[in-house]
């Protein structure tokens, strides 16, 4: 018996019957000879871990652009944050770890330069329309490994596409996702905001942080206990009634006082234009685009608009802005 086959009997005795086992999988797309060391799940998780998208989050912005300080999130850290409170939560259901982690390091992986300002800047211009769930989805399937894809399971690729508040995770572990992405960022982006001089921690409004808590960690201490006591020994992911109350008035009052906070979201305009720029550059002068996506475009049937958006989400802030200045910026006048 290999290790892979004892982990997925390990699986079978310990985990909740409400868990996502490794061998009950619906599988790839394209069937793939087990690994003997790791089951399915493990294997996902590895996977994402290791490929380019992963590693350009590092400098691809969560709510600041360009802040002065090392301390501040990035989309990377947001990503490492999300996966841990959902393996947190997880375990201590006894539900599939692996899966969780796979979910949640893979959810962000579509995320444009600029946040959810060049998410919408794509939005806007693309007569198809862009969605950073639907592009974390199509990095994983079609463009990572040069248009291979990382060939994930079905409950992987089904937990990224649904991890956003709409979404409707068809696993137990991909709606601890769900929920782990929003206690991520509502606390860390405050712990941001406080940190930039936005808020303050006492503007909080006492109706929310007197039930969660006056500090991020006392609040992610409240919101995880709270989904984990709800959440044992029943096939569903909740809060209790008093916490989702709370949880929600503080996310209603983060985007009303920090997300359209000019003090952070001063210099989006400038972002949002460089994204729309650079897409009708490039629609411009598609030989421009790495031959990789030429090659799709004849080879697979993409638009040209796709193809576009696909190399520009894939752009860190730092080299968006690099080839913006080499388009639009005269030589002499660069920094």
């Amino acid at each position: 018996m290999t290790i892979r086959e004892n982990m997925e009997n390990w699986e079978k005795e310990f985990l909740s019957p409400y868990a996502s086992l490794s061998c009950n999988s619906r599988g790839r797309d394209v069937d793939e000879p087990p690994c003997d060391i790791r089951p399915v799940y493990q294997r996902d998780r590895d996977r994402i871990l290791h490929c380019k998208s992963f590693r350009r989050l590092k400098h691809k912005t969560q709510v600041f652009l360009t802040p002065r300080g090392d301390h501040y999130r990035t989309r990377l850290t947001h990503t490492l944050e999300v996966s841990q409170n959902a393996r947190t939560i997880a375990r201590a259901l006894r539900l599939n770890e692996d899966l969780t982690e796979a979910i949640a390091l893979g959810h962000d992986l579509g995320h444009t330069p600029f946040g959810h300002a060049g998410e919408r800047a794509l939005n806007e211009v693309c007569s198809e329309g862009f969605a950073h769930n639907r592009q974390s989805v199509r990095i994983v399937e079609r463009l990572e490994k040069e248009g291979k894809g990382l060939n994930l399971t079905w409950e992987v690729r089904d937990g990224i596409l649904n991890h956003q508040t709409a979404g409707h995770p068809s696993t137990l572990e991909g709606k601890i996702v769900r929920y782990s992405d929003k206690i991520a960022y509502i606390n860390h982006d405050a712990d941001d905001a406080i940190r930039g001089g936005i808020i303050r921690e006492d503007e909080l409004p006492r109706t929310y942080t007197d039930i969660l808590g006056h500090s991020t960690r006392e609040r992610l201490n409240t919101l995880i206990h709270d989904i984990v006591r709800q959440s044992t020994d029943v096939p569903d992911i909740r809060m209790s009634e008093e916490i989702e109350f709370a949880f929600q008035g503080l996310r209603k009052f983060m985007f009303e006082h920090v997300y359209t906070n000019p003090k952070a979201k001063g210099e989006e305009k400038k972002a949002i234009h460089i994204v729309k720029e650079l897409f009708y550059y490039y629609m411009d002068h598609p030989e421009l685009l790495p031959n990789e996506y030429v090659e799709r475009m004849w080879q697979s049937g993409e638009t040209q608009e796709r193809s576009v958006c696909d190399y520009i989400s894939g752009m860190t802030d730092q080299y968006a802005i690099a080839k913006f200045q080499e388009f639009f910026i005269p030589a002499s006048w660069r920094y």
